[in-house]
């Protein structure tokens, strides 16, 4: 069977970041598809001090990365993987971290023109908070160096903001201070560096934060977003040009905002992005008729042809 001709999967899970619990779901939902699916797989509960050790014991050929955040998408597990020579799902050690660092991101897609809302960036050892007022109100105030919404708040009046701002520097050492684009919420997955069916994502609260991702039930997803053919292929485009400019590889998925004018605004790119069933890139696959455990295999062939 080709699923045996993969040799022993070992998917990397928990971590010691702010997101060990969503990346364990990740984990688990990957390594139950994959023994469905009849390949050879172990999932490995990771931890910073561990992951050589780990790896080493249980004689893996590959690792599926489901590590969320700081160590695994920051570029160290890529890293330590590269050292053991072990291929891997997913972006390389420089994409990971400068996807993973929404300031230097955003200084990216500027060098490459790729349109992202305006910003100001706070360092802990010393800043003006009235900077930021020339984004005007509202405004986004997020962690530089956090995934899933941890740490971020939408500003509306200049009180609010230095809360907000201890909240995000509770989380490290810069902060990022985002304007607000009103508009629609869209994602773009991309799969073999190409940009799959776009998803628009409404919530309850216009506020795609960690509870409208995990918590709320109100939350929809449409897949395809109703969206003119057209707007569909600039999104497109512009998750690609995004996942290009970082230097991701194979499948990413881009955060994007629509702006009541049209414009387009990059926000973010996801280099491992959640992997669940319900998770955003399988929704974008499963809409080109790729079930789960087929875009898992197929990530797994990609690290291996590398």
């Amino acid at each position: 069977m080709i699923t045996k001709s993969l040799g022993r999967i070992g998917v990397l899970a928990g971590g010691p970041s702010n997101e060990r619990e969503i990346s364990l779901r990740s984990g688990r939902a990957v390594y139950e598809s994959l023994v469905k699916e009849g390949v050879d797989a172990v999932l490995l509960d990771v931890r910073d001090d561990n992951i050589c050790d780990v790896v080493k014991n249980n004689m893996i050929d590959v690792a599926f990365i489901a590590l969320h955040g700081r160590f695994g998408e920051d570029g160290t597990v890529q890293n330590m993987l590269e050292g053991l020579k072990i291929p891997y799902t997913g972006s390389g050690p420089k994409a990971s971290n400068d996807a993973l660092d929404k300031i230097l991101s955003k200084a990216i897609f500027e060098d490459f023109g790729i349109s992202t809302p305006g910003y100001v960036k706070l360092h802990k050892s010393g800043y003006r908070i009235e900077d930021c007022n020339r984004l005007g109100f509202p405004m986004v105030v997020k962690p530089h160096l956090e995934g899933s919404s941890i740490g971020l708040s939408v500003v509306r009046t200049k009180n609010e903001l230095p809360a907000a701002v201890d909240k995000a520097f509770e989380y490290g050492e810069m902060v990022l201070v985002e304007e607000y684009i009103a508009g629609r919420e869209l994602t773009v997955g991309i799969l073999d560096d190409e940009p799959l069916p776009v998803i628009e994502i409404m919530t309850k609260d216009n506020l795609y934060d960690f509870k409208a991702k995990y918590i709320d039930t109100d939350t929809k997803y449409l897949v395809p977003a109703p969206l003119d053919e057209g707007i569909a292929i600039r999104v497109q485009e512009l998750g690609k040009r995004s996942h290009h400019a970082l230097g991701c590889r194979c499948f990413s998925r881009v955060d994007i905002m629509m702006g009541q004018s049209g414009k387009l605004f990059a926000l973010e790119v996801n280099t491992i992005p959640g992997m669940t069933e319900r998770s955003l890139l399988p929704k974008a696959a499963s809409a080109i008729g790729l079930s789960f455990g087929d875009l898992c295999i197929r990530l797994i062939k990609d690290a291996i042809n590398r």
